[in-house]
């Protein structure tokens, strides 16, 4: 193991303790808003695919009513969502139990989005398969660009040509820029994305990067 890649694992297992601490009282408000809106589980489980190919449970929080599934092969369906879900969704609360996933070390705070297992052909095959040889990450170049352009284009086939080449182009980029200043920026701009989502702005200079990025590693 590299020094970067101990001392990221020391961070992780570091943060995700701290952040399940301090963000404590979200997870309280989930909860209760979840069991409010559809009494059930709380917790979705995803099958996910992350670093040497290896499957995982990824922890969500449950933002869809019982009996539907949390995701369709890359869009999901708005009417699936009850109205807390969206709300969570948009401030993405409902992807704090993924702590529980970065400290176990399933995944990282920074790295290429974890694979959903019926997605490998499109997501790991070719030069993609690259983005498997790093542990998955709550959040990244490819997950910021997703948040901020992916979420809005709600028709899949659309989805599938105008957002997806560049997610997938992302993750190799990370692949070429990962280091601790790197993740600590995206760390950031997650931030910043989160900040402007709330209030209903795009952080356009980050959507720029991304895809500047992405052009340049094609």
């Amino acid at each position: 193991m590299s020094c970067y890649h101990l001392v990221k694992r020391i961070i992780d297992v570091f943060l995700s303790f701290l952040g399940m601490i301090v963000s404590s009282p979200f997870w309280i408000i989930a909860i209760i808003g979840i069991e409010l809106s559809d009494p059930g589980p709380f917790f979705y489980m995803a099958n996910r695919v992350g670093k040497g190919n290896k499957t995982f449970k990824m922890f969500k929080f449950r933002s869809m009513y019982q009996g539907k599934s949390n995701e369709s092969v890359f869009r999901g369906e708005e009417d699936r969502v009850f109205p807390f879900g969206k709300f969570i969704r948009t401030v993405k609360i409902d992807e704090l139990p993924q702590l529980i996933n970065i400290f176990i070390g399933d995944m990282s705070i920074v790295g290429p989005r974890p694979a959903a297992v019926d997605q490998m052909k499109i997501t790991r095959g070719g030069k993609y398969i690259a983005a498997g040889n790093v542990q998955s990450g709550l959040t990244g170049p490819s997950a910021l660009y997703d948040y901020i352009y992916g979420d809005y284009v709600t028709n899949e086939e659309e989805y599938r040509e105008k957002v997806l080449p560049t997610r997938l182009e992302l993750d190799l980029v990370y692949l070429k820029k990962m280091n601790l200043l790197f993740d600590l920026r995206i760390v950031w701009w997650t931030v910043v994305c989160i900040i402007s989502s709330i209030f209903k702005r795009v952080p356009r200079h980050i959507l720029a990067t991304l895809n500047q990025w992405a052009e340049e590693n094609k």
